[in-house]
């Protein structure tokens, strides 16, 4: 690259503040700054987490959040709503309410057709997809300087009803007291759970359960849904031994929300998805398989493909924009012995 161009590239991601006597960054390169420090290996970006970055300019990431540290956020509402790529209108959707009815971190895995025995990720086996598709609005994560200063709690309801422009009895009311419910709700015995608003947040909560040395993955469209697909080359993650994971399911909430928590005793896979007439692929798909004991709940909606609890390895897609991770393949320790020979 020549100097010109390290020079045009460098400037889009920083802006120096005269005023502040600072240099800014936009949330993207901040992102990427975070991982490298973070995150201990020499795995490839995080390009799902970077695409979800939020838009906001370097200086107007700055602004936003001198705003929300003065809890003057809301008379600035749609300003902030536009430029940080937000879900601030539900009430001109008209599907909204059916799709808060219907849709929830919680319930995406609860058809009992979306879940299919492990015997079927095997190279060639056709079998019918369910619709995997992320049917909620499209919005971005809010840099961390801005999340950590917003209220998030049902104590701070009026707080969070003036800040998103909430009537009574309105559908964003709805929208963020179902959020609350969820996010607050009790993690099951044994589960590690947490909301994020933020990529880094998200990272931080991995790295919490997992350690350091972590990947995360997707599902890499919604291709296939709803049709009869053929598994391709599949790919056992770990060497395809039962692990621990952390899954992250989208929220819906005017900004992009996840809710995360810890899965024991799981086996994930990437395959490649395949149209079972012409061969040809069409997806990069990732499932994970988890191992259930005498203790599993027999009405769970997975345990319909078996005969009763102890009995099963039940086995779902990935859904479009919901993450898994796992512990990298590859110690830390060898990859920096790589990296130094």
């Amino acid at each position: 690259m020549t100097p010109l161009l390290l020079l045009l590239f460098f400037s889009s991601l920083t802006v120096w503040s005269a005023s502040a006597g600072e240099n800014l960054y936009t949330p993207k390169s901040n992102l990427i700054g975070y991982w490298n420090k973070e995150v201990q290996n020499n795995h490839a970006k995080p390009t799902f987490l970077l695409s979800k970055a939020s838009p906001l300019s370097a200086v107007d990431s700055a602004s936003f959040s001198k705003l929300a540290a003065q809890n003057a956020l809301s008379s600035h509402f749609p300003a902030f709503c536009a430029s940080a790529n937000l879900f601030c209108y539900p009430d001109s959707t008209p599907s909204i309410e059916e799709l808060i009815f219907n849709i929830s971190a919680a319930s995406v895995y609860c058809n009992p057709g979306n879940f299919f025995r492990e015997s079927i990720a095997k190279e060639g086996k056709v079998m019918r997809m369910p619709n995997i598709k992320d049917k909620m609005p499209e919005r971005s994560f809010l840099p961390r300087s801005i999340s950590s200063k917003l209220p998030f709690s049902t104590f701070k309801i009026s707080e969070l009803k003036r800040l998103f422009h909430a009537d009574d009895n309105s559908t964003m009311e709805t929208m963020i007291v179902e959020a609350l419910n969820e996010c607050e709700s009790a993690p099951s015995p044994g589960e590690t759970k947490r909301c994020v608003g933020s990529a880094e947040d998200m990272i931080d909560f991995a790295i919490s359960v997992l350690g350091r040395n972590i990947v995360v993955r997707s599902t890499e469209n919604a291709k296939g849904s709803k049709q009869n697909i053929m598994i391709g080359s599949v790919k056992g993650i770990n060497s395809g031994k039962v692990m621990q994971l952390v899954a992250c399911h989208p929220t819906l909430f005017p900004y992009l929300l996840y809710s995360c928590h810890s899965v024991p005793k799981v086996r994930v896979y990437e395959m490649d998805i395949l149209d079972p007439n012409s061969k040809a692929k069409i997806n990069h798909g990732v499932a994970s398989c988890h191992m259930h004991t005498s203790d599993s709940n027999p009405n769970h909606a997975e345990l319909t493909i078996a005969s009763g609890p102890g009995q099963i390895t039940a086995c779902h897609w990935l859904f479009e924009n919901h993450l898994i991770w796992t512990v990298a393949n590859e110690s830390f320790q060898a990859l920096v012995g790589k990296t130094s020979s």
